[in-house]
């Protein structure tokens, strides 16, 4: 599948970087800072009285405009502006190959505010600079070297500099933008192809090579597109040194990877997707950070972004440290982060990782191992309300983002408006639906009878929150195997279990999210080290159950039924949930018009069923819209052919009812006929 690939120097090199065109993702003051002389260098900064107000009451959501290093001019000569917050830095310098990384060339001005704020301007250097900060601490006068918390980008690992940069794109996806509310909101059909971008596909000619973004985009969008996903979901793209933390232990926050290209590469690869009427979501992790010396911790000799009671700072199950949510700075730093991402690279979402462990101060914790909030409860009522406000400056911004939370809990509300006292986020992953779902599937089928209620369980608790069913990359790795892996059965039977699987995810009611590899029957669990097994397209089975998920995603953007009412139990109604002995269930799906509704029957069993009858809502014709069992998808070919005609016969508590052939280990859709 892959194209001739282009080194990452020859990309790099025709990024095309405007000069004086100026786009809508800068702001007004950097314009003013590029195009008016800068008075002299002692007055020189880019905050205002009330950005220094705003960043100490934590209210400042767009710091990226201000703290970090930004290009600039000055009395004629070309520069950088550096500023970094070292509140308790006894004296901040930048070092870099412009000074032999000499510690006492470059010092920078602290703010006379109270701010904490470092800054300065250096002459005759700009877009491409290496450097950090140097900062000795009035912690015993500790030294340290630290990379810019708000660099734009970063070295390559093992490098651990940061690199003067700028995020100006000359984008050209404003149908997309324009169109955004629509194809992004809450009522459209919603599937998500979830890509770790650093193992989706690796260069053909070598397989250690990450391919870069430009070269990503070559293959992901069409391959996207052609299986009909609407979204894509990038695990986090932020700058992430260890490999094995998948990128979710980040060092730079505000840097794309490094190891896969620039930000214009990236903002390029996101323009594409969005060209071809793909949505983004990024992976966003507030809730931890690891602890690499040039980081974020004991930034400036103490424990400045991390709380400094490890009952509350620290995290035993990722060895990494947790926000000081309370802190005013950290929480505009936080929200800052949030926004950048939505604004400087049009992203249409965030998921908002591992919020459980933010929401509980005894999460994964002992007894005396936390300390309880002020009302002697387990909630951390720090993090809850950062998240709160978190939501409420995205869809303030940004009206037609989502932000999606990765909760496991039955912590109320967090799908609901923060008016209502919920947490304000757009979707949450359906963590039980995935769990009770992938534990019914594993057993046997002559066992799953008396397992029933692992499959009808959701839909008790289904429009509680507004859901999104994951099928994440969590539930393929650490020896839990692929999906196609966990199914019983012969190689035909795993692969019927693994379609029926996607049918009933596909039409039962919620947003959807796919891993990658999972569409095509991925056999080995999830390697971050290698390219997924794109050979396994050339056999039956895998090119089948790719068929099927292009199927479902089609049938799922074409019929209303199974999106207009994704949260509201109006969508849904039980035809039949009762049927053990021969583990079938029958649910009808509805939209705003009733002549959308479709009938969904699913047979758990490799026993195909003749002539079985269910209820249906309408007299008339009914015909078969999508079969799993299709022989395009490897299935066995067991399907309605012919139009359905329905029968005066009361069934099931519907009106009407028709006679079905069911094919085994399968799942159809009826919808009747407009004739």
């Amino acid at each position: 599948m892959a194209k001739s690939a282009k080194t990452k120097t020859e990309v790099v090199a025709e990024t095309p970087v405007p000069k004086k065109t100026r786009k809508k993702t800068e702001t007004v003051a950097e314009t003013a800072v590029a195009e008016a002389p800068l008075q002299a260098v002692e007055s020189y900064s880019r905050f205002s009285e009330f950005d220094i107000y705003l960043f100490k009451s934590g209210k400042h959501f767009k710091l990226y405009e201000k703290l970090g290093s930004h290009v600039a001019e000055h009395k004629g000569v070309i520069g950088t502006y550096f500023a970094v917050w070292a509140p308790n830095a006894h004296y901040v310098s930048v070092i870099g190959n412009f000074n032999g990384w000499g510690r006492g060339s470059h010092p920078l001005s602290s703010r006379w505010d109270g701010s904490g704020i470092w800054e300065g301007f250096v002459p005759d250097i700009g877009r491409g600079e290496v450097y950090k900060y140097y900062i000795k601490s009035n912690n015993h006068g500790l030294e340290l070297e630290k990379a810019d918390p708000f660099a734009l980008w970063c070295e390559q690992a093992p490098k651990t500099a940061s690199v003067v940069w700028d995020t100006w794109y000359e984008w050209q996806d404003e149908d997309w933008m324009r169109n955004r509310r629509k194809n992004n909101s809450l009522a459209s059909p919603i599937s998500v192809y979830e890509v770790h971008l650093a193992s989706w596909m690796r260069d053909p000619a070598d397989p250690e090579r990450f391919l870069n973004y430009r070269e990503i985009a070559e293959n992901l969008v069409p391959y996207v597109k052609e299986l009909g996903f609407t979204h894509v979901e990038f695990m986090p793209i932020m700058e992430a040194p260890y490999p094995p933390s998948w990128g979710y232990q980040i060092t730079s926050y505000f840097s794309c990877a490094s190891g896969m290209g620039n930000p214009q590469d990236l903002m390029y690869l996101i323009e594409q997707l969005h060209n071809e009427g793909i949505g983004v979501y990024m992976d966003w992790v507030p809730s931890h950070f690891p602890g690499d010396a040039h980081g974020l911790f004991n930034f400036d000799g103490t424990h400045l972004y991390e709380h400094a009671d490890p009952r509350k700072g620290y995290h035993p199950d990722w060895k990494s440290y947790i926000f000081n949510y309370g802190r005013n700075e950290v929480r505009s730093f936080l929200i800052s982060n949030a926004l950048f991402w939505l604004d400087r690279y049009h992203a249409d979402g965030l998921r908002v990782d591992a919020v459980a462990s933010m929401l509980y101060l005894d999460y994964s914790r002992k007894h005396g191992e936390w300390i309880p909030n002020e009302f002697g409860g387990r909630e951390n009522l720090e993090a809850i309300s950062l998240m709160r406000e978190m939501n409420e400056a995205v869809y303030k911004d940004f009206p037609d983002a989502q932000t999606i939370a990765e909760e496991s809990t039955a912590f109320p509300g967090v799908s609901r408006p923060t008016y209502l006292g919920g947490l304000g986020f757009g979707m949450k992953w359906m963590m039980g639906w995935m769990n009770d779902t992938l534990k019914y599937f594993e057993k046997d089928p002559m066992y799953r009878r008396w397992h029933q209620d692992q499959i009808t369980f959701s839909l008790v608790y289904a429009f509680s929150e507004n859901f999104m069913l994951p099928l994440s990359h969590d539930e393929v790795v650490y020896g839990k195997g692929s999906l196609v892996g966990k199914m019983p059965g012969d190689e035909w039977q795993r692969f019927a279990n693994l379609r029926l699987l996607y049918t009933y995810m596909y039409t039962h009611p919620g947003t959807k999210l796919m891993f990658m590899g999972g569409e095509f029957g991925q056999i080995g669990e999830w390697n971050f080290k290698q390219s997924l097994d794109w050979h396994l397209l050339d056999r039956a089975p895998h090119k089948g159950a790719k068929e099927c998920m292009k199927a479902l995603n089609a049938t799922l953007r074409t019929q209303p039924a199974m999106y207009d009412y994704n949260f509201a139990p109006e969508g849904f109604e039980w035809i039949d949930s009762q049927d053990r002995d021969n583990c079938i269930v029958a649910y009808a799906r509805k939209g705003l018009n009733p002549s959308d509704t479709v009938v969904v029957v699913l047979n758990f069993t490799p026993v195909p069923q003749h002539s079985y009858r269910i209820g249906v809502p309408a007299a008339g014709q009914w015909e078969e819209i999508f079969n799993s069992d299709d022989l395009a998808f490897y299935g066995s070919g067991v399907k309605n052919t012919q139009v359905i005609e329905t029968q005066a016969e009361r069934w099931q508590n519907q009106p009407q009812s028709v006679v079905l052939t069911l094919p085994p280990l399968a799942g159809i859709i009826l919808k009747k006929s407009s004739k």
